[in-house]
């Protein structure tokens, strides 16, 4: 008995931490593929989970914020959805490249055009994002869910330090240290320099190759030269042996 009643709430207790938790993982969220480095450009993925046995993701609406605005918002296409870009004017403009920007991304929305994201699935939703601000260690976008039974779930309670988090939190994205000068021309520089030593290797081994080719060249001249030369001598001293002989042969 005892063990069977230690069994029972020992499930129970496992039930409850799946209940807890469950919440907690399955909330819409949003992360880097690789780095999102400040004042840089990234490639983020918002990842939506359906939460509902009975009803379909069908809408996605992804707010950016006008704290730390972005001029710039490309989607990936995505098989089974229309995805729409809005822009706003800004309060204030931005410098962006050395150029006034006066309106930037306010909104992202996502719309099924089939089935959406039924029970049991998540989706991603890609976009490359930028240039991201150098003054914050991260960014927050609200979010809104909408499933096809016409429930609105609405991401936007931010999360705070210290803090448990809220039960509806808003996608978080965690920016790291700026790198290079946030458009790779560092890349590209080490890319040119590479370049420049294969070049001069290619110039080098060149030259050296010449040089070994004009080796057996030279030897086989000078080889010639010494034969020409041996050639003569031996020559001259059979003409004089010749002479020499028809002498001997009259003087007798």
């Amino acid at each position: 008995m005892k063990a069977s009643r230690i069994a029972a709430v020992g499930a129970l207790a496992g039930s409850g931490v799946l209940v807890l938790s469950g919440p907690a993982f399955a909330h819409v969220s949003v992360a880097a593929e690789g780095t999102a480095a400040k004042g840089g450009y990234a490639t983020v993925n918002f990842k939506v989970p359906n939460e509902r046995d009975d009803a379909s993701t069908t809408k996605v609406e992804v707010s950016f914020p006008t704290d730390h605005p972005l001029a710039s918002a490309q989607p990936e296409a995505v098989p089974g959805w229309k995805v729409k870009v809005t822009r706003a004017k800004l309060d204030k403009p931005i410098e962006l490249h050395g150029e006034q920007i006066d309106e930037a991304v306010s909104k992202v929305t996502w719309t099924a055009t089939g089935k959406g994201i039924e029970p049991g699935y998540f989706q991603k939703f890609p976009l490359s994002v930028g240039q991201l601000p150098e003054d914050t260690d991260e960014m927050v976008f609200k979010a809104l869910q909408t499933y096809s039974s016409k429930e609105v779930v609405r991401w936007i309670e931010v999360p705070q330090k210290g803090q448990e988090e809220p039960e509806y939190p808003a996608p978080v994205l965690a920016l790291s240290a700026a790198s290079g000068d946030h458009h790779g021309s560092s890349t590209a520089a080490s890319d040119e320099s590479e370049d420049a030593k294969n070049a001069k290797d290619t110039k080098d081994a060149e030259a050296a190759s010449k040089e070994t080719a004009a080796e057996p060249a030279d030897s086989s001249d000078t080889t010639a030269r010494v034969l020409a030369v041996v050639g003569i001598v031996v020559g001259a001293a059979g003409v004089a042996y010749g002479v020499l002989a028809g002498r001997r042969r009259t003087d007798g």
